[in-house]
């Protein structure tokens, strides 16, 4: 497993505050003097936009073909132009809301493992994994507070997801990768101020 230095991924079952926490480490970054890119999964472009669909339920597409979609768009997230391999080799700080470890978890327990574990098996892996652990029963509340729930958000798939990381973090940690687990159950700023000892470490 390849890994790309100044890459950080963060993960988490539905509810476990990734992209809150994304949004208040790009103000923290704001002014600090090193690039950075702040990222996600499915991206803005076409193929994401179609998962993105999906997701919400507007369109109803097969498992496999969620796991086909959600690789097409990973690649050209990562190659196309602009994208995470080329601003982490001009030096650029990358942090990806999701990565290749969400399809492993959740395309897998929609379609199986063997079908995204071949479609991902070619993408580098990130220099740190930040993993947001949360009891599902916590993350459900969280989202019905937002008043819309996705595809994947009730609470046997939750539990299944939460299982599932745990499968899979290891085989990050044991391919050299820094996996940081966060109990995401603390509040925000507790979450933001753990992560952040982290990203300063890099400055």
């Amino acid at each position: 497993m390849d890994i790309l230095p100044n890459f950080i991924v963060f993960e988490g079952g539905d509810g476990a505050g990734t992209s809150t926490q994304l949004n208040l480490l790009r103000e923290k970054m704001e002014g600090r003097g090193r690039r950075f890119f702040p990222t996600f999964e499915p991206t803005n472009g076409p193929l994401g936009r179609v998962l993105r669909s999906a997701l919400e339920g507007e369109l109803t597409l097969k498992g496999e073909t969620l796991a086909f979609l959600f690789a097409a768009d990973r690649n050209e997230h990562l190659y196309g132009p602009g994208g995470v391999r080329e601003r982490c080799r001009e030096g650029a700080i990358v942090v990806s809301d999701r990565y290749v470890p969400s399809s492993l978890v959740y395309q897998g327990i929609d379609c199986g493992d063997e079908l995204p574990q071949r479609l991902n098996e070619g993408f580098p892996a990130p220099q740190i994994l930040f993993y947001f652990e949360l009891d599902p029963l916590c993350a459900l509340e969280r989202i019905q507070g937002r008043g819309k729930q996705d595809l994947f958000e009730y609470r046997e798939f939750q539990e299944k997801v939460c299982r599932r990381y745990q499968d899979i973090l290891p085989r990050y940690r044991d391919a050299g990768v820094e996996v940081i687990t966060i109990n995401a159950a603390q509040p925000i700023e507790t979450v933001a101020e753990a992560i952040w000892k982290v990203i300063a470490a890099l400055l």
